[in-house]
């Protein structure tokens, strides 16, 4: 369909003499209608958006991964030789680590409790506070991927929408048969073909992004369900130690 209407519109320039100038940013942008260039200014804005989202959850995730790797092998040393306030302390100093957050809140779960509770209300109190802390870092690691996702899903939409309003000035050019129209359908067949490559063009990277940023959720959340039980399972053997 838009390859039959540009060799119409090509035809009608060349029977009248004129000559057509290609993609000159300029003249597309003057002959685009005033529907086409919000959609084009809308695109524009989803595309900035994006990228914010990607840069900011690039930067997150880089700095959650890094500390991750120093307070694990920090924090080791510390649960060995039961210092459990210092644990917390280097927990603390890794503030951007998703699992130094769970590990924090599981230590001071286990301190907090009395040494009067059961082995087994320490254990399901302390896998409480894990299953919270983990919950918890995991909605501020997704955030604002839904953004992505939406951009992602709605950005084709709004493009194919430029695309219709430019096939109807490209017919509208067609039906009139003059200079005029003729311009019209040159500025229809640019909307609806620009419009078309934006709403892709911005839709792509997001949903690239998405899928691979949520690939890095679920990596962290497996490590933090490992965390939580590698824990759950030193508080045990460090209540039972404390019997004998």
């Amino acid at each position: 369909m838009l390859v039959h209407l540009a060799l119409s519109g090509l035809l009608l320039l060349q029977e009248e003499g004129q000559a057509y100038i290609g993609w000159d940013p300029r003249l597309i942008v003057k002959q685009m209608s005033a529907v086409a260039l919000v959609v084009v200014a809308i695109l524009l804005l989803m595309s900035i958006w994006s990228i914010g989202i990607m840069i900011d959850r690039a930067i997150t995730y880089s700095a959650a991964r890094k500390q991750s790797r120093i307070f694990v092998q920090q924090v080791a040393g510390a649960l060995r030789d039961g210092k459990l306030d210092e644990a917390i302390s280097i927990a603390e100093r890794n503030k951007k680590s998703h699992i130094a957050k769970v590990v924090a809140t599981g230590l001071s779960e286990f301190q907090s409790a009395s040494s009067q509770v059961s082995d087994a209300e320490l254990i399901e109190a302390s896998k409480r506070g894990l299953d919270r802390a983990v919950a918890i870092v995991h909605a501020e690691m997704k955030r604002m991927l839904s953004g992505l996702a939406t951009i992602g899903s709605t950005a084709p939409f709004v493009g194919l929408f430029g695309t219709v309003v430019g096939i109807i000035n490209a017919f509208k050019g067609i039906a009139t048969q003059k200079a005029t129209g003729l311009s019209a359908v040159a500025g229809g067949i640019a909307e609806a073909l620009i419009t078309t490559a934006l709403g892709l063009f911005v839709a792509v990277p997001a949903v690239w992004a998405f899928n691979y940023f949520t690939n890095k959720v679920e990596a962290f959340d497996v490590e933090m369900d490992n965390s939580s039980m590698e824990l759950v399972n030193y508080f045990v053997t460090r209540r039972s130690a404390s019997k004998k």
